[in-house]
């Protein structure tokens, strides 16, 4: 049956609606981001379009002061930034890795019946109470305030995603193409490298961004285990909101745009991957 225009007109109204909704916040902190300080305080009232643009926020942020505003940073963004690419990204490899041989190894020589929710019961107890115990022995090794300390928490904290997302992949890879590839004379390793590992590549990138994204947006973690060396940029972000007394709001947009930059750009270069990934297996019969 063909489509009327009314129920057309009301399904792309609420299409656009429904996008107008998602993105009003996103354009807000876009514009707000490029406004001056009188444009973003409610003195001379708030526009949607910056009337002056300037990089004003963004020269405060990396360089701790700016032109017509009279406060100063202690610290600039430089730092927080580059801890969190590198506790990110650490951890992301240590769970990615971790989660893909321990996944095949469950799918591929079986486990005991309780295994996989054995590993999933590091996600399910209420983060305060892990982080006890862990900031206790974290201060014993020396790891609090270090980038090797915070990237080890997001590696095991993030491995029980990492195993179950590439757990389901590697059981939709027909075990026949590896008996295959096994009477061939290929060895284990070699049958998973060159054949197994390149058929979940989809998989493998869709859980790389997932697990970077968790590890990238993490408040938590990084408060209670970073003082000042090593502070993330969402901790950077809530010291700047109490520094500020939460009054600049052109300076957090501008950061939180900082923010979303790594994530988005990521997603982009493994996007011909993406949507294969989040669809892998979805029609199998």
């Amino acid at each position: 049956m063909k489509p009327t225009w009314s129920s057309l007109f009301i399904k792309y109204f609420f299409i656009l609606l429904a996008v107008a909704v998602v993105l009003y916040p996103l354009i807000w902190m876009v514009t707000m981001a490029f406004k001056p300080y009188p444009e973003w305080t409610t003195v001379q009232g708030l526009t949607w379009l910056p009337k002056d643009p300037t990089l004003q926020n963004f020269e405060f942020l990396f360089f701790g002061h700016a032109n017509g505003l009279v406060v100063t940073l202690d610290r600039t963004v430089v730092m927080p930034m580059i801890s969190s690419l590198v506790t990110s990204t650490l951890g992301t490899a240590i769970a990615v890795i971790c989660g893909t041989l321990s996944s095949y190894a469950v799918v591929r020589f079986g486990q005991a019946p309780s295994m996989p929710l054995s590993i999933l019961q590091l996600r399910l107890f209420p983060p305060l109470a892990v982080m006890i115990p862990v900031m206790v022995m974290w201060a014993f090794m020396g790891a609090i305030d270090t980038w090797w300390g915070l990237s080890i928490i997001y590696g095991i904290v993030t491995l029980p995603f990492g195993f179950w997302l590439m757990k389901t992949f590697f059981e939709e890879v027909p075990i026949e193409i590896e008996e295959a590839a096994r009477v061939a004379g290929s060895s284990r390793f070699r049958v998973f490298w060159k054949i197994t590992l390149p058929i979940v590549k989809p998989g493998l990138a869709t859980c790389v961004l997932f697990v970077f994204i968790m590890n990238w947006s993490d408040y938590l973690l990084a408060l209670l285990l970073t003082q000042k060396e090593w502070v993330t940029l969402p901790v950077y972000m809530s010291t700047l909101s109490a520094a500020m007394s939460g009054q600049m709001y052109g300076m957090k947009a501008a950061l939180g745009i900082l923010a979303a930059v790594p994530p988005v750009v990521f997603g982009l270069l493994i996007q011909k991957h993406l949507v294969r990934g989040l669809t892998f297996g979805a029609l199998k019969q």
